[in-house]
């Protein structure tokens, strides 16, 4: 089966949700380029899509035998994007409105420690700037977006960035928050939810924890996408960084809940919703 992977698949959660998204990426000039180019299409994303003759589309192959992976064959090119490549993905930036900018970072050649500063300082003001930073195969790190509205790391990927495998999760998300400089953090628990900082406020704590809504676990891959989401459109329409921190988290629940990384929808959220609010027990 194939499909758009990576950012493309935080884009298609916006479109889901209800948000008009434009998709910016660095393309080869290959048949992958014209099957990215048609599903996001077919899916209502505008794409700005800058193609690269010298490199591949990424093209990741995974083999699965009854459940399991067995063999994974990838082609990709990690080298740093050119000049004239980055120049495009910022005038792309620069020259469209927004109320948000997505950075999904798989270190496959576009973001790194020179071009992360180039790409944020393109946004034009009063834009909100959120990121997320993979730690696999390639290292990103979410420390390298500073000063962002919204970050959402899992805690692998924090304690790469801090490198502090020793420390607790609330004193490692307080050290995150402190030298990311970001609004708000949500930082990825797996099964056991999240945590969330925000500004420090004399009237509310400047930490809370959410738990995992997900009842049945089938497939956790997506569910940080799903997240990253949901919770980027939420704190901008509602300027609440508890209610993007909720339906993040319902969001990460329902994809949990599905085999596939697939799209997940404002119907599917409201359901998970109305589940819990009838076994809740109000005092």
């Amino acid at each position: 089966v194939d499909f758009p992977g990576g950012a493309a698949v935080v884009a298609k959660h916006l479109r889901k949700a209800g948000a008009e998204v434009l998709f910016s990426t660095v393309v080869g000039n290959d048949a992958l380029k014209d099957f990215v180019l048609k599903d996001l299409e077919a899916a209502g994303i505008r794409c700005g899509l800058v193609i690269d003759p010298t490199r591949p589309t990424t093209h990741k192959n995974a083999f699965i035998t009854n459940g399991y992976r067995m063999l994974k064959v990838d082609k990709l090119d990690n080298r740093p994007i050119s000049e004239k490549a980055l120049a495009q993905l910022k005038s792309a930036l620069a020259g469209h409105s927004a109320e948000a900018v997505v950075f999904s970072d798989f270190r496959h050649g576009i973001f790194n420690r020179v071009t992360i500063p180039q790409l944020a300082a393109a946004v034009p003001p009063g834009v909100a700037r959120v990121a997320d930073s993979q730690v696999a195969n390639r290292w990103g790190n979410i420390l390298e977006f500073q000063n962002f509205d919204l970050v959402t790391p899992n805690e692998r990927e924090a304690r790469f960035a801090l490198g502090d495998q020793d420390s607790t999760v609330r004193p490692l998300a307080l050290e995150l928050y402190k030298k990311s400089g970001c609004k708000t953090l949500i930082l990825k628990l797996g099964e056991r939810g999240i945590i969330t900082y925000r500004a420090p406020n004399p009237e509310v704590r400047s930490f809370f924890t959410v738990g995992s809504f997900a009842d049945r676990v089938v497939d956790p891959v997506g569910a940080g996408d799903a997240l990253l989401a949901y919770a980027t459109l939420s704190l901008i329409a509602t300027k609440s960084n508890v209610i993007a921190s909720i339906l993040g988290s319902l969001s990460a629940a329902v994809a949990c809940e599905h085999d596939g990384n697939n799209p997940v929808s404002p119907e599917d959220v409201l359901k998970k919703l109305n589940a819990l609010e009838k076994r809740a027990r109000f005092e």
